[in-house]
């Protein structure tokens, strides 16, 4: 990487170049990974309830530039309302962990083991310097649903955001600077993949959210230097419609699963398999109501898209169904208003798997509808695909269950779409190539940033070593 190299960001408002960055260098990132090392020690030795208090006054730091930080996030994705919920839930989530964190890290007590004079105790150790990349679509709440448990579990993070969105983290690191002891143990560094690579041969462990391509890369890259990789990955998310599902409902609830954030999300719903008997109903419902959402520029709620790569593939997803015969009942193309790119919701029909927009990640506000006669047939469609991430079924409530049951996800919202979005409780994997590693969701999700060392001890005045005395025994008789 050359001292002079910036990298371009777009505003996806205007479809045009605003701003420059300046790549952090491997060798800034070996300076700055050394520094957070040496911080981590005094972090981890402080004790957990030090990290809170400090969590607590970064939590504050964050609502006092709650404003800058919407509007950093504002100008780099585009859209408004979105991103306070950003910053809510980025406070929320560090409420949540500091509740939750002491009682999930405390070390265990003493238990009996199968020899009456032995027992054993855990601890649970952190490592040391955790790395996180994060994606474009929600940059300061993905940049830190990893760092923010893996920080109160003792660890020192380093965080390299999307080149794409990177105007957040000036503000938010005016925020960290607020607060010492935090500064010392979180640093962030921008950059592409380059800046990613150099990192990842400095840190204990990486958690990464992205695509299943760069996925694949960062894997490899962990595997390189030995050490664990926390993938979290694309999706395809079907939702079944059942017949006895209330229509009225699944169409509205479908339609905000779809096109939340303009469908840039990995749980958005990306199919929907309709049961033959009320398929024409769903999708008369669903298209009357998509036509009525309108674009940012209008007042409505879908804002632009924010990649400028994202645009093609929508494009070319749009492309590849039409022209082997789906048809559009609303929307159906990108639309550029000012510059900036964005796309209505568009409800596809006469859709079949042969098509790009059934089996590839589309992220973008497109619903294929597509129906089905039987069970078997709707879990057959759901789990022909390559991802795993999540779903949602609809219908009687023990129906729905029999078929969440059997799809191939790592969580299914069952008469709602997309509850990952908003429910972090549950634990959950992802399925195939959607993701590898421990789940991100639920209280467990903190122990992906420790590993657990077990003391075993050995009380009274036994023979030592009272494992080979019979052998000693014997071999002295001999």
């Amino acid at each position: 990487m050359t001292a002079d190299k910036t990298i371009a960001v777009r505003n996806p408002r205007t479809g045009t170049v605003d701003t420059h960055i300046t790549p952090t260098s491997p060798a800034q990132v070996e300076i700055i990974t050394a520094r957070l090392r040496d911080g981590q020690r005094d972090w981890l030795n402080g004790g957990i309830g030090a990290r809170i208090d400090a969590m607590h006054r970064w939590k504050q730091a964050i609502l006092s530039q709650k404003s800058v930080l919407v509007d950093a996030i504002t100008h780099d994705t585009g859209r408004e309302r979105e991103s306070e919920l950003e910053v809510l839930g980025v406070v929320g989530m560090i409420d949540r962990w500091c509740k939750q964190a002491p009682g999930i890290l405390r070390d265990g007590e003493p238990q009996d083991t199968s020899v009456p004079f032995i027992n054993v105790r855990s601890q649970y150790v952190p490592y040391a310097l955790v790395g996180v990349i994060s994606p474009w679509n929600f940059p300061l709440l993905l940049s830190l649903i990893d760092a923010v448990p893996a920080l109160l579990a003792g660890c020192a993070v380093i965080v390299k955001p999307s080149e794409v969105t990177p105007r957040f983290i000036e503000p938010l690191q005016e925020t960290i600077n607020a607060v010492p002891e935090l500064a010392d143990v979180l640093a962030f560094a921008m950059g592409d993949g380059e800046t990613g690579q150099a990192m990842i041969a400095q840190v204990d462990s990486i958690a990464f959210t992205g695509s299943v391509e760069t996925g694949r890369k960062v894997g490899a890259s962990a595997a390189k230097y030995f050490i664990p990789a926390f993938l979290e990955l694309g999706g395809k998310d079907a939702a079944i419609v059942l017949e006895s599902a209330d229509i009225d409902y699944a169409s509205s609830a479908i339609l905000w699963g779809a096109t939340s954030n303009a469908g840039q999300a990995c749980q958005s719903i990306e199919r929907i398999y309709v049961q033959d008997t009320v398929y024409e109903a769903f999708v008369d419902t669903l298209s009357m109501k998509a036509q009525r959402v309108r674009l940012t520029v209008e007042g409505g709620p879908i804002g632009p898209i924010i990649a400028e790569d994202q645009v093609r593939i929508i494009e070319a997803h749009l492309k590849n169904a039409l022209v082997q015969g789906a048809k559009a009942t609303c929307g159906g193309q990108i639309e550029i208003h000012d510059g900036g790119a964005y796309c209505r919701p568009t409800v596809l029909i006469d859709v079949e798997h042969s098509m790009d927009v059934m089996t590839d990640e589309t992220f973008g506000p497109i619903l294929p509808v597509m129906p089905f006669s039987t069970y078997d047939e709707a879990v057959s469609l759901a789990n022909d695909t390559r991802y795993g991430l999540s779903s949602a079924v609809f219908g009687a409530d023990e129906e729905a269950l029999a078929v969440a049951r059997q799809l191939e996800a790592g969580a299914v919202s069952i008469n709602d779409a997309s509850l990952t979005a908003i429910i972090y409780d549950g634990e959950k994997m992802s399925f195939k190539m959607s993701g590898l590693g421990g789940s991100r969701m639920g209280e467990s999700a903190i122990k992906r940033f420790v590993r657990t060392k077990a003391l075993i001890h050995k009380q009274g005045d036994m023979d030592d070593p009272w494992w080979y005395a019979d052998a000693k025994r014997n071999r002295d008789s001999n």
